[in-house]
C-alpha cells in the first residue's frame, strides 16, 4: 500500500495533504531529471576506475566459474548453444541485449511519473540505490563476462553475429566491460516487472514477468553475464526496495501522528 492509498483510508484531512504532494510533482521534474542523469553519468564513468584491472577481472571470472561448478549450476554454454541453433535467434538476442535495456527503463520511469505518481518515488529510489550499489560492486569486484572466455567454450555472439555494442576492452567505448557483476540488465528488468505488476490491475499484468525471464535468457545466451551476476543483482534489488520503502513508511507515520494530534471539531448538529 502506497502513501496515498494508506492515508486515503486512514483520514480525509491527511488525504488532502497527500493529494497536494502528488499535484506538486511537476515542480520536482528538473530535480528528477538531474538525479537520473547524474546516475547514468556515474555508472558510465565507473569504467574509468576499472580500466587497468584486466588481470583481476579475468582471475575473478575463473574463480566464479569454479564457484558455479561447485554450486552445480547449469553451464551457461547450454543456453548459448540453444540460441546458436538459429542465426536469426542469436541476432535477435544480440539486438534485444543492445537496444531494449536502457530505453525500456527510461520509458518505464516516464510512465510511472506520468501515470502512477503515487508509486514513482519508491521506484526511483529503488533504481538509484540499486545502480549505486552495483557501481560499488563493479569497482570492488571487476569481472570479465563469459564472452571474454573462449577457452571455457563461450562465443562472443555480438562480435561474431552482430550487433556488437562493445568492441575490444581497450577500445574507446565508455561501457565498463568488466562490470559483469551484478547484471543491471536483470536488476532493472525485474524492477520494471515488479513495478508494473504492483501498479496495474489488468489480469494480463503478470505477463510483464516475461521481460525479466527473456532478459535472463538473453544476457546468458549472448555470454554477457554469468548466472551469479543475476543472483547478486536480485539480492541488491531486494535490499534497494527495502531501503526505498523506509521514507514512505516515515511519511505515513508522520502524517498519521499529526492527524491524531489534531483535535476533531464538534459536530454542529
Amino acid at each position: 500500500m502506497t502513501v496515498t492509498e494508506r492515508i486515503t483510508t486512514e483520514s480525509p484531512s491527511v488525504h488532502r495533504r497527500g493529494t497536494q504532494v502528488l499535484t506538486n510533482r511537476w515542480r520536482r521534474l528538473p530535480l528528477e531529471l538531474s538525479m537520473l542523469f547524474a546516475m547514468f553519468v556515474a555508472y558510465r564513468l565507473g569504467r574509468l576506475l576499472t580500466t587497468d584491472h584486466t588481470s583481476t577481472a579475468f582471475a575473478n571470472a575463473q574463480d566464479l566459474w569454479h564457484v558455479e561448478r561447485w554450486l552445480r549450476l547449469p553451464r551457461e554454454t547450454g543456453v548459448q548453444d540453444w540460441f546458436l541453433q538459429s542465426t536469426h535467434a542469436i541476432e535477435l538476442a544480440n539486438t534485444y541485449y543492445a537496444v531494449v535495456h536502457f530505453p525500456a527503463t527510461v520509458g518505464f520511469l516516464i510512465w510511472m511519473f506520468l501515470r502512477r505518481p503515487a508509486h514513482y518515488l519508491w521506484i526511483r529510489r529503488s533504481i538509484v540505490i540499486l545502480s549505486a550499489s552495483a557501481l560499488i560492486v563493479h569497482v570492488l569486484y571487476p569481472l570479465a563476462p563469459p564472452r571474454m572466455r573462449p577457452d571455457l567454450g563461450f562465443i562472443d555472439t555480438g562480435a561474431v553475429y552482430g550487433p556488437d555494442v562493445y568492441g575490444p576492452p581497450e577500445g574507446a567505448s565508455i561501457a565498463n566491460q568488466f562490470a559483469a557483476m551484478p547484471s543491471l540488465h536483470i536488476g532493472w528488468a525485474v524492477l520494471i516487472a515488479v513495478g508494473l505488476i504492483a501498479t496495474t490491475r489488468s489480469k494480463w499484468r503478470w505477463l510483464w514477468l516475461g521481460h525479466p525471464i527473456l532478459t535472463v535468457l538473453v544476457v546468458v545466451g549472448t555470454a554477457n553475464h554469468w548466472w551469479l551476476d543475476g543472483v547478486v543483482a536480485l539480492v541488491l534489488l531486494a535490499g534497494a526496495m527495502a531501503l526505498a520503502a523506509v521514507p514512505e513508511r516515515w511519511t505515513i507515520n508522520r502524517l498519521l501522528r499529526g492527524e491524531r494530534r489534531t483535535p476533531s471539531r464538534p459536530d454542529p448538529t
